[in-house]
């Protein structure tokens, strides 16, 4: 859940275990940071279930079906996003993502209306997508609203995220739906689909609407 805007700097995090189990664990977690006038403000809180994605069962069966994206190298770099957005995102510089064509409409005064984004994740500097990093996966590519014709900040309420499976070596590829906007607010879920064809995460988040 995110409660406050967080500001660059040091912050706290407190983590408190709930309960330990043999196969699952759960724990919570607070950040923290202490605002000018000497206030502790806490600006995240975290439920997590943890376990060992290496030791579960190896069957698999699912309905979900993978998103049709052209080839990584056919997809639009994220770096040529319009100037403003590059700038209010400044993590774009770190990652090496690539957008579907068909999704990009809104960047140029033609959105789609289909509320939809696709895409591929990866890091620029090669590294592999770890299960920690599949957290944020979900939410790295632009919000899937922009289609819509709306445009500014976008900001998450609530985000869960499910890690299903170690993700294979290689980009991922990342599929972002909103169904139903209204009273401000709008959900927004994705899957993320690894070389392999596995299904490795599922996430969906509440947000404000942006005003724009």
């Amino acid at each position: 859940h995110y409660l406050t805007a967080p500001r660059p700097g040091p912050a706290v995090i407190r983590v408190e275990t709930v309960r330990e189990g043999r196969t699952l664990s759960t724990a919570t977690a607070s950040l923290t940071q202490t605002d000018p006038d000497g206030t502790e403000v806490e600006r995240l809180r975290v439920l997590a279930t943890h376990t060992d994605l290496s030791t579960g069962p190896e069957e698999v069966r699912t309905t979900a079906e993978m998103p049709d994206i052209p080839a990584y190298e056919d997809c639009v770099g994220m770096d040529l996003a319009p100037p403003e957005f590059v700038r209010d995102a400044p993590i774009v510089h770190r990652l090496a993502g690539r957008l579907d064509p068909d999704c990009v409409g809104w960047a140029v005064g033609v959105p789609s209306g289909r509320a939809g984004t696709r895409g591929w994740f990866a890091f620029a500097d090669g590294r592999p997508v770890d299960p920690l990093a599949l957290l944020m996966v979900g939410d790295a590519l632009p919000p899937s609203v922009f289609d819509l014709g709306l445009s500014g900040w976008v900001p998450t309420i609530e985000l869960t995220t499910h890690v299903r499976a170690l993700p294979a070596p290689g980009p991922l590829r990342v599929a972002l739906t909103t169904r139903n906007l209204a009273g401000g607010l709008l959900e927004e879920d994705g899957e993320v689909w690894d070389s392999a064809g596995r299904l490795v995460a599922q996430s969906r988040q509440l947000a404000r609407a942006p005003r724009g």
